[in-house]
């Protein structure tokens, strides 16, 4: 009987299919992209700003900046990795929470967000604080906190230093600490619009990679009928 290769053993396979010339080549596209994070937290941070401008950067950006904003905000690595791998497991039904997803962010652009306009606020904890009272902003905005850590930015930071210990060969502890040092670094110094920017250049690398991704794999498995298995035969009674 054939056995399936264990964790580790695809673990180490894996590894062993990157030579040094592939590290190399990530190295220096990350280093590269690192440079070019720091180079706009460094350009706004320059910019004599008053509060409104570092806050919510001026509301002068455009709506394609904010678009990408909002959608690298929400696809981002435990996509590639995590719902990648379940969608290879289990098959494309993992995709409809997606799909749902959408409806739901249609629903909150066409719906709620021109009310929360009107209201003048920009947080759901400032607008709780409208309507009800302080400890209710304060309970949400901790709740929100602390689901974010445990949820989103492990989640991120796991999946991330997964892709980054195959392709360039660091350990995920440091993975993990260059990222989230990065991030505080250039969201501190240039406030939301760095921010903007940023998520639209990563936004561009996402989509790229996404779709060359997309057709190389399916180039890989024969084609699009090929990811699925093939139906059962039909028993006639």
């Amino acid at each position: 009987m054939r056995r399936t290769p264990g964790r580790h053993g695809c673990s180490s396979h894996l590894q062993s299919r990157y030579s040094p010339d592939l590290r190399n080549l990530g190295s220096r596209h990350h280093r590269d992209l690192l440079c070019l994070v720091f180079g706009i937290g460094y350009y706004f941070s320059r910019k004599e700003r008053t509060s409104e401008e570092y806050f919510l950067a001026g509301r002068n950006i455009g709506w394609f900046a904010i678009g990408a904003s909002l959608f690298v905000s929400n696809i981002s690595t435990e996509h590639f990795i995590g719902l990648a791998g379940s969608g290879a497991t289990s098959g494309l039904a993992v995709g409809h929470f997606e799909w749902l997803a959408c409806l739901m962010l249609l629903l909150l652009g066409w719906v709620f967000v021109p009310f929360y306009l009107r209201s003048n606020v920009f947080t759901m904890p400032e607008f709780l604080e409208r309507r009800f009272n302080r400890n209710c902003a304060t309970y949400l905005a901790s709740i929100s906190v602390i689901a974010y850590i445990f949820t989103k930015i492990s989640v991120h930071l796991y999946a991330a230093a997964i892709v980054l210990e195959r392709v360039v060969g660091w350990s995920p502890l440091t993975a993990a600490v260059i990222l989230v040092v990065a991030t505080g670094i250039y969201t501190i110094a240039g406030g939301l619009a760095a921010v903007i920017y940023t998520d639209l250049v990563q936004t561009l690398i996402l989509l790229a990679g996404a779709i060359a991704l997309t057709i190389i794999g399916l180039d890989k498995v024969g084609g699009f009928a090929d990811c699925a298995p093939p139906s059962p035969p039909i028993i006639s009674t």
